[in-house]
């Protein structure tokens, strides 16, 4: 098959969908790589690396020409803040194969546009937690980068140190963080300032995650909440009436006013981000401190949270960024191409696609089909405003 990789276009956006050693792997393997130029140079491949590994370098269309187009943000999908832009969609060819994040259940329209171009679109977003689709988890390897880099922003921003130093000066008591969310970016947000020698305190209304968070060295706020209906299938958390919302507010604004750092990752698949940090609690906060909402690109954790932008609101500073792997574009392309590769590799036999319906990993990935929308979630989101009329 032919593979193509174009640049990303998306504002912010650094990362690229290959890299030069899973070029080299497809080659070994038969497959023809084209990556349009200069695809990987912000994450630091040159394209003679690529040419080095097999791939031919090749114009925009070329790529989007290809049996299989791998990219981070699927054109037109409108998935991720910045790539609104629908001019891609002409250059893909009915009956290719695309790959990559959408965001399809916040943004159902964008699975429209890509099945009217005919084309099968695939959105890593929605792979099932399971253990074959494991090495494939692009959410998984990102929210882990995500989560590493809030806390680095954070410790850069904050006026204090994080971990306690005895001196001859005296000792400074080590930096108190609270980490909101204990799904993969949290966790390694709480490893993360743990590393850094912080006292980490973290909140999750999930059941399950009291035991994740003391694992890696966090401490558990407990809330007495009932909260045994707050874990969806997958392990992801999912949605709480309003109510219950502003009873968790109301609970956690003693941790976030004795903290110096807050972490905010909590974020429900097809939904706006929980509002769990008020302005009244940011207010709370000592000056100096700082707020990372992790979750602003699905309209943020923090009330005051502006898409990338930081703001102060009474000497704290409130820090939004949408895409925090972009920041450590090397190792999350290496990360996301491992996972892409695995997938595509799962979607092919004998050289050809091979689209099992039958098959977990294909039905909760495959968004559409020859013309249709083929996925169910996707579809009925379409259909609902026609529905409410």
């Amino acid at each position: 098959m032919r593979i193509g990789v174009p640049r990303e276009v998306a504002g912010g956006e650094t990362r690229v969908a290959l890299t030069p050693n899973e070029v080299r792997a497809f080659a070994d393997q038969g497959h023809e790589v084209v990556v349009e130029h200069s695809a990987g140079e912000r994450a630091g491949h040159p394209d003679s690396e690529y040419g080095a590994a097999g791939a031919r370098p090749a114009t925009r269309s070329a790529a989007f020409a290809a049996d299989v187009v791998l990219q981070v943000h699927l054109s037109g999908s409108g998935g991720a803040v910045g790539s609104s832009d629908t001019s891609d969609l002409s250059l893909l060819r009915p009956g290719t194969a695309v790959i990559g994040l959408a965001n399809p259940l916040s943004h159902p329209h964008g699975v429209r546009r890509l099945a009217d171009r005919g084309v099968s679109a695939f959105s890593l977003d929605l792979l099932p937690r399971i253990t074959r689709a494991q090495a494939m988890d692009v959410l998984s390897s990102q929210s882990s980068v995500a989560g590493y880099r809030a806390v680095l922003i954070a410790a850069a921003r904050l006026n204090k140190l994080l971990p306690m130093m005895t001196t001859a000066a005296g000792t400074i008591p080590p930096a108190r963080v609270l980490v909101l969310g204990a799904g993969v970016a949290g966790l390694q947000a709480i490893a993360t300032a743990r590393r850094l020698g912080a006292i980490v305190h973290a909140y999750d209304i999930r059941a399950a995650a009291k035991e994740q968070v003391e694992s890696v060295g966090g401490i558990f706020v407990d809330v007495p909440l009932d909260i045994s209906s707050t874990e969806a299938a997958g392990g992801y958390a999912q949605a709480q009436k309003e109510e219950v919302q502003a009873r968790q507010r109301d609970l956690i604004t003693t941790a976030v006013a004795a903290s110096d750092i807050v972490i905010a990752t909590a974020q429900v698949p097809g939904r706006p981000a929980p509002l769990l940090v008020t302005e009244d609690m940011v207010r709370e906060m000592r000056p100096g401190s700082v707020v990372v909402d992790a979750a602003a690109a699905q309209g943020g954790n923090c009330a005051l949270s502006v898409p990338d932008q930081t703001i102060d609101v009474a000497g704290v500073a409130v820090i939004a960024p949408t895409n925090l792997p972009a920041g450590a574009a090397a190792d999350a392309s290496r990360l996301y191409a491992r996972n892409i590769a695995n997938f595509t590799r799962h979607l092919v036999a004998d050289g050809r696609l091979r689209l099992d319906a039958d098959d977990p990993i294909i039905q909760d990935t495959l968004l559409s089909r020859d013309g249709e929308v083929v996925h169910p979630r996707v579809r009925e989101l379409l259909l609902a405003p026609a529905e409410g009329l």
